[in-house]
């Protein structure tokens, strides 16, 4: 029998094992209630956990093919529904979640030996990982963190944002619809028809529950982190940039207004103010409104945009994630015909604006003497939250400094903020970022536990 044959006969038989098991894939990933969701992903996971890693490596494979067709519904569905951000960079989003988080091959297998012996460290499952996805950037998280945990070899139990309910449930049913497919085990991944506060709660709670993964607000982080169970959370940011007077200021306000601008300003990444030197800042400014960004100027236009931005000392959610024509038209300022990208305005540094976290296309500016106050600033704007900065310059020292300084987890350099999530930039995409819990750009890895395997006195072949 030759090898063609032999790759023949191993396909039919494989088929024919699998064949029954697709021909009962009747059933959902979705349920109506919390134990039997998370009953069924654990029973996925007992036998998932047994299987081998190109077992896995086949179902991230199947779901980086299969959904690669759907990225542009699922964009358009999801701006759609939530009513915040644009289209066309969740496209974006949602292909770089798919193709560039890693895979299986995260988790890195090391080695240490010696005359004493040898030590195995090697990456294993929790089990069922229960994640919380925001409405913000709810397919894209669903995608980013499906790869990493089922990489892992864990399965996933999804409580997705109400207010990003109907996309979220069909982009949960799809992929739990593909990975069956590809391995013939059902319910890898679960979710509620129904969710809700409450059912995240219960999900919390659940003794079946192994881990936590949680991308939203400062609450839910909170309650996630008193119940008991290990907990990977993503929290809140408030992003400065940084300009100093050596800056290429062209570059510099292409890449701000790009990053900030990015799906109106909606990831926790985003640039969400920005403090220039001042003996550069009117450049800068010029250039940035070059670059698509409207500068909104007098006192009682900003006042007019503040108010109606931040409500009672939080961003008004209303608007979150609105165009910069939506943000005009609610403060009752004039149009421009032509849609800006960014709305930027000159505030001094304790102003709401520069304070609180928007969420909208809204810069406000700050400028500083020099970059000595700006860091002092930077550091005073991020509020120890360690979650993002970027800064421009081409001093090689102060971006040292200015890193040490400010300990945020992503760190751009000369660059939009979206570079530090891998977009058109190096490095994996990630849309949990863990700040409060310290795990920073999640990723397979992180959702598994780090094994330590000893053999005494052997195999050390040096």
């Amino acid at each position: 029998m030759n090898s063609n044959e032999l790759e023949s006969l191993i396909r039919t038989i494989l088929s024919e094992k699998l064949e029954p098991a697709r021909r009962e894939n009747t059933t959902s990933a979705l349920f109506d209630q919390v134990d039997q969701a998370i009953e069924a992903a654990h029973t996925a996971f007992l036998t998932y956990q047994q299987s081998p890693l190109k077992v896995r490596k086949t179902v991230i494979a199947a779901i980086r093919h299969e959904l690669i067709p759907h990225l542009r519904e699922l964009a358009e569905r999801g701006a759609k529904e939530t009513g915040m951000g644009n289209a066309e960079d969740k496209y974006l989003k949602n292909r770089v979640a798919l193709e560039k988080t890693p895979g299986v091959e995260d988790l890195i297998t090391e080695a240490l030996t010696g005359d004493e012996g040898m030590v195995l460290f090697e990456y294993s499952p929790f089990g069922v990982i229960g994640s919380v996805a925001p409405s913000t950037n709810p397919t894209e998280t669903i995608i980013n963190n499906c790869i990493s945990m089922l990489a892992a070899g864990n399965t996933v139990f999804f409580s997705p944002h109400p207010g990003a309910k109907d996309v979220s449930l069909w982009l949960v049913e799809k992929i739990e619809s593909i990975a069956f497919t590809a391995c013939g085990i059902h319910n890898l991944v679960t979710c509620l028809r129904e969710p809700s506060f409450e059912s995240t709660q219960q999900m919390m709670q659940h003794p079946l529950i192994a881990l936590l993964a949680i991308t939203g607000g400062p609450a839910i982080v909170n309650m996630g982190l008193k119940s008991g169970k290990k907990t990977i959370g993503a929290g809140a940011g408030n992003p400065p940039s940084l300009v100093d007077e050596t800056a290429v200021l062209d570059k510099a306000a292409q890449d701000i207004v790009s990053g900030a601008s990015f799906d109106y300003n909606l990831p926790c990444t985003a640039e969400k103010s920005l403090i220039v030197v001042e003996s550069v800042a009117s450049a800068l400014l010029a250039e940035m409104q070059k670059c698509g960004a409207l500068l909104v100027s007098g006192a009682e236009n900003i006042d007019k945009l503040r108010k109606v931005a931040i409500i009672d000392g939080h961003a008004n959610k209303v608007l979150v994630g609105k165009s910069p024509l939506a943000l005009l038209k609610a403060a009752g300022l004039p149009t421009p015909d032509r849609e800006p990208r960014l709305l930027i305005m000159e505030v001094s540094a304790d102003d709401q604006l520069v304070t609180v976290e928007q969420l909208m296309p809204i810069l406000p500016v700050v400028r500083v003497p020099d970059y000595d106050t700006g860091l002092a600033l930077a550091l005073k704007v991020e509020g120890g939250l360690h979650h993002t900065a970027t800064m421009h310059s081409q001093n090689v020292s102060r971006l040292n400094q200015a890193a040490q300084r400010l300990q945020t987890s992503i760190f751009v350099k000369n660059g939009p903020s979206y570079a530090g999530i891998g977009v058109g930039a190096e490095g994996f995409a990630t849309f949990t970022i863990a700040t409060p819990t310290g795990e920073g750009t999640t990723s397979a890895r992180t959702f598994a536990r780090h094994r330590r395997c000893v053999l005494a006195n052997a195999f050390s072949i040096r």
